[in-house]
Parts: structure tokens; C-alpha cells; sequence
């Protein structure tokens, strides 16, 4: 499981480090780490493992029409905004110029741990975006009281 969130840096050339504490998580039975970088919102991209993104295409073919014209576009749009992209012998990952582009990702990025995903963002993006303690606390408050016995 994804989890935490870490700071990096994205170099020159789209690259930037896919932080150890998720490479073991990542690693397939054969100790790769083969990724899919997908840009989800205008805000952040998501990074998943290679089986993960295939079950989201799964998902998406089997729950989809592909008939109907709509539902095609949803999916052919799914796909067009995936990219497969491995660690290289630094431990980086490439991430598509169009896609950093297109969320705004500057030199300072967070990937932030979500479970079975990490998200990617621009790190100024991600300072105003995240809610403070005492907002957490509160919600926690709200949504997760236990029900008494």
C-alpha cells in the first residue's frame, strides 16, 4: 500500500525520482518496477503500478459500451492520457511533458501515497489543496464516531 507523502524534485529533462519508501511496494514478483503515469486532473497526475493501470482499463472496458459514442470517448480519453514509463538505473521516472504541462507541475512535485495509487502534484499546488489538523480532526468528528455497542 502507497502511503505518506514525500518531496522531490523534477530535473530538466521530465525526470524525477520515484521515492524508495514506494519502490518495494511497486515491485513486481520479478523485482521490476514497471509504472503508468496518468494524468487524472487538471490539478495533480496519478501514478500507478502496471497491473493496477490494466485493471483500470479493465474496468472501464468492461463497464462501458464501447458502441455508443459517449461512452467510447470516456474510454478512448482514459487511454490517451496514460502513459507506461519504468524506473530507469536512478531510480526516476519520465513523466510526459504534456502531462506536467497540463497540471501545472513545476520543479518541486509531492507524491503523495493513496493506497493502490500515488498522486502527483505541483508542491504549491498541493500546500494550498491539503486541509490542516484541526480540519481533519474535525471531520473525523463528523464521519467517523463509532457506533456504541
Amino acid at each position: 500500500m502507497f502511503i505518506g507523502s514525500h518531496t522531490c524534485k523534477l530535473d530538466d529533462k521530465g525526470r524525477v525520482p520515484f521515492p524508495a519508501a514506494f519502490r518495494a511496494t511497486a515491485a513486481s514478483s520479478d523485482g521490476q518496477v514497471r509504472l503508468v503515469v496518468q494524468r487524472e486532473s487538471s490539478k495533480y497526475l496519478m501514478v500507478m503500478t502496471k497491473a493496477e493501470g490494466d485493471q483500470e482499463v479493465n474496468f472501464y472496458k468492461e463497464t462501458l459500451d464501447l458502441y455508443d459514442d459517449e461512452q467510447r470517448q470516456l474510454f478512448d480519453h482514459l487511454l490517451e492520457n496514460m502513459e507506461a514509463t519504468d524506473l530507469d538505473s536512478a531510480g526516476r521516472i519520465q513523466l510526459p511533458k504534456r502531462f506536467v504541462e497540463q497540471a501545472g507541475i513545476g520543479k518541486d512535485v509531492v507524491f503523495v501515497g493513496m493506497g493502490s495509487k500515488v498522486k502527483l502534484w505541483d508542491k504549491a499546488t498541493y500546500d494550498k489543496s491539503t486541509m490542516s489538523d484541526d480540519e481533519a480532526a474535525a471531520l473525523r468528528r463528523k464521519y467517523l464516531r463509532r457506533k456504541e455497542k
